[in-house]
């Protein structure tokens, strides 16, 4: 389950089509608001998206980016709204007491390297998965200083292949896991830098389903979502999950998982080519009539 802030609503649409399909992961590995939402399905597999859903049509900014008081140098805001979601959700105290084996991404703001929390105290394992650099302070866990997995990777595909997945159903979100349509050229400051940062994670994102996809079934499930809002807006939270379930549960429907490959929805251009599959395996998994989807999650 990929990062993305608010945007994280779409995970939740997205697991009602899952869980209405009675499928149920082996294991569930999570960046940022991909680990806060992955870490309640672990704990609650077949019954996770309902309750998600009345906490993210609830959410408001001020509940999850609070201000310091006194400010803190490490972060613009405070933990403090996310610990309270937490606390919220009946989580057991340690990793290893979750129903599904679940890991939280982080990076060690040090080296650079991933940190699989896997382990150990559960909620310190989710801030440091959500502790996006600048805005919340990095977490100190096992003598190391840990921030947002987002930045080495939007979406966890390199961790599963780490743990020794069979097989991936994928769920991103966000407009840097879409098709970046052709367009004119930015030409203010903002939009450029927000152009090149699009295009960076894309690229990030596609380079890991490739690798994947030549090894293992690797399942991208659609969001239905072509505008998205701001990453802190949370009012469309209902649209982005009721635009979710319906897209993710007819892209499902006809769709069937036969051997290593990248299964997505059609329209997206990098099908193919992001996998370096010839067009024929393309075509066999375009005409797929039904889905039964892999048996470990992502």
């Amino acid at each position: 389950m990929g990062a993305g802030g608010v945007l994280g609503a779409a995970h939740v649409g997205v697991g009602h089509a899952l869980e209405q399909r009675r499928f149920r992961p082996d294991v569930i590995i999570g960046i940022s608001a991909g680990a806060l939402n992955g870490t309640v399905a672990a704990a609650h597999p077949d019954r996770a998206a309902p309750w998600l859903e009345r906490v993210w049509t609830q959410l408001r900014r001020r509940g999850v980016y609070q201000l310091g008081f006194p400010a803190s140098r490490a972060g613009i805001f405070t933990e403090r709204g996310l610990r309270r979601l937490i606390a919220r959700a009946g989580l057991p105290t340690r990793v290893e007491e979750l129903t599904v084996p679940f890991t939280a991404v982080a990076m060690d703001l040090v080296t650079g390297a991933p940190s699989l929390l896997d382990r150990d105290d559960l909620t310190t394992a989710l801030l440091a998965s959500a502790a996006i650099p600048g805005l919340l302070p990095p977490v100190a866990r096992d003598g190391r200083t840990l921030v947002d997995g987002g930045v080495i990777a939007y979406v966890p595909v390199p961790a599963a292949l780490r743990a020794g997945a069979a097989s991936m159903v994928v769920v991103p979100t966000g407009p840097e896991s879409s098709p970046r349509p052709a367009t004119v050229p930015p030409r203010r400051a903002g939009a450029v830098a927000s152009r090149a940062g699009l295009l960076l994670m894309r690229r990030q994102i596609e380079r890991d389903l490739a690798e994947a996809s030549r090894r293992l079934p690797a399942v991208v499930l659609p969001t239905g979502t072509d505008v998205w809002p701001a990453p802190w807006d949370f009012r469309h939270s209902r649209r982005l999950i009721e635009a979710a379930s319906a897209t993710a549960g007819r892209f499902l429907d006809d769709r069937r998982v036969s051997g290593p490959g990248l299964y997505r929805a059609e329209g997206d251009p990098a099908t193919a080519t992001a996998a370096g599959h010839d067009a024929a395996a393309s075509a066999r998994t375009r005409r797929a009539p039904r889905s039964t989807p892999a048996r470990a999650g992502l």
